[in-house]
């Protein structure tokens, strides 16, 4: 089993900046790619960034430029680092993790983080 909390969402202002953290315990060790997701309100959750245990990143492109994944294995810690944030970034973000297993992977989520963007 894996637990992830995520940290650091809130409230700024246009154009300013975040920093999401997510803290992994319990059986790391199995853990692969780590991303983050996001859902906006009224909007399917999709995919905002993602890193692999070797430090392999991919983005979407609405976010390309202005986010920064990064991850800090000896901590268990993702990162999410946000520059020139927009309204349209405001949603709740979630960290998740591939665990894999001897038989079996598994997917873990963090319980997710405001974050809102004003114009």
């Amino acid at each position: 089993q894996v637990q992830l909390v995520e940290s650091g969402g809130g409230l700024v202002q246009a154009g300013g900046s975040l920093r999401l953290s997510c803290a992994a315990s319990g059986d790391t060790l199995c853990i692969s790619t780590m991303g983050w997701y996001r859902q906006a309100p009224g909007k399917e959750r999709e995919l905002v960034a993602a890193i692999t245990s070797g430090g392999s990143t991919n983005y979407a492109d609405s976010v390309k430029g202005r986010f920064t994944i990064s991850r800090d294995n000896a901590k268990n810690t993702l990162y999410l680092q946000m520059n020139s944030l927009k309204p349209e970034d405001t949603a709740v973000y979630w960290c998740n993790a591939l665990c894999i297993g001897t038989y079996a992977n598994f997917v873990y989520w963090g319980q997710g983080t405001q974050v809102t963007v004003s114009s």
